[in-house]
């Protein structure tokens, strides 16, 4: 099964096809082309114009070195790092040679092979610089500290999971004991999907299998009043980070519904886009009920999940229109 692990390659270079990874190199370079510009400019308000000047050199590099390197990620990872670490140095001088010579044959540049070599140089200088901020990075965010984190996070849930379930089967122990001796078998397998191993990804069916079995629970207690509406589209063996679902449902549960004396419909959406996954879990809102507004600890652990699985390539976006309470998320396939 696929980890935590933002970068399943066993080393500390970056994926290169993570919107994260692309952004911070981004800025990582041109906060350094910023420096250069401020070392090489005559006065202060001249920096401007020098920047602009080394931007129409480092952008157009910076690019083809982006889109060459996340073409050839998977190789680079089954290299052991450091000689991943110099062909991607040894990529990113070929480059500016490459592009310098361009410029010179344009006419847009002079220089022969010490100015080629001059910018290779420099750009390696930039390549080394950001390969080493990722290798500092994935030390401070490295398995057994995001591991740990990942395990505080999914206990935190834990507590109020399995009180509201015991809850559930204990109200029915003297009313209905069939159906209580039917709640507790469904908590049982509740237990053993909990005391699994929360630092991996899980197959979409499991949390899909998860989250049914806590709403036959939570229904048992509710009845009627429950009303659950799954769509689910014909997907593949997606893997998705545990207990993404059931924190979700177990606040549609108790702030849409609980309080409300009338029916009300928790609806869930599973759907594939492209490369992306998307879910939407919607609830009604109960004006006027008798529990308090939540603290949002549920989506905010959630939240710090994504980020520790996926970086920036996962979002979670709340919207409240009228009577209803909506939860988007979208995340990277993987499978």
């Amino acid at each position: 099964m696929a980890s935590i692990k933002q970068n399943p390659a066993g080393h500390r270079l970056p994926d290169f096809r993570n919107l994260g990874v692309m952004l911070r190199v981004l800025l990582g370079v041109n906060l350094i082309a910023l420096a250069a510009a401020l070392a090489l400019a005559p006065d202060l308000l001249g920096w401007l114009p020098r920047y602009v000047e080394l931007a129409v050199w480092v952008e157009p590099l910076l690019l083809a070195s982006l889109l060459l390197l996340a073409l050839l990620r998977d190789l680079l990872w089954r290299l052991p790092y450091a000689a991943a670490v110099a062909l991607v140095l040894l990529l990113v001088m070929l480059q500016a040679v490459l592009l310098q010579d361009f410029w010179r044959f344009m006419g847009f540049a002079d220089g022969g092979w010490p100015t080629l070599l001059r910018g290779a140089l420099l750009a390696a200088a930039a390549a080394a610089a950001m390969l080493g901020y990722f290798f500092l990075r994935a030390g401070a965010l490295s398995p057994a500290v995001a591991e740990a984190r990942m395990q505080a996070l999914t206990a935190r849930i834990r507590p109020h999971f399995l009180f509201n379930s015991l809850n559930a089967a204990l109200s029915l122990i003297r009313s209905e004991p069939r159906r209580a001796e039917q709640a507790l078998e469904e908590l049982a397998e509740l237990f053993r999907a909990l005391m699994r191993d929360h630092r991996e990804l899980v197959p979409l069916a499991d949390e899909v299998a998860l989250c049914r079995q806590y709403l036959d629970l939570e229904k048992l207690r509710l009845g009627e009043r429950l009303q659950v509406d799954w769509a689910i589209e014909a997907l593949p063996e997606l893997l998705v980070p545990p207990l993404l679902l059931q924190p979700l449902l177990e606040n549609a549960v108790y702030h849409g519904i609980e309080p409300s004396t009338v029916p009300g419909t928790i609806r869930i959406r599973l759907a594939r886009r492209g490369d992306e996954l998307a879910i939407e879990l919607e609830n009604p809102v109960s004006a006027g009920g008798a529990h308090p507004a939540g603290n949002r600890m549920a989506l905010a652990n959630i939240r710090e999940r994504l980020a520790l699985y996926y970086d920036l390539e996962a979002r979670l976006e709340v919207k409240e229109d009228g009577g209803s309470y909506k939860v988007q998320m979208v995340l990277p396939c993987r499978n």
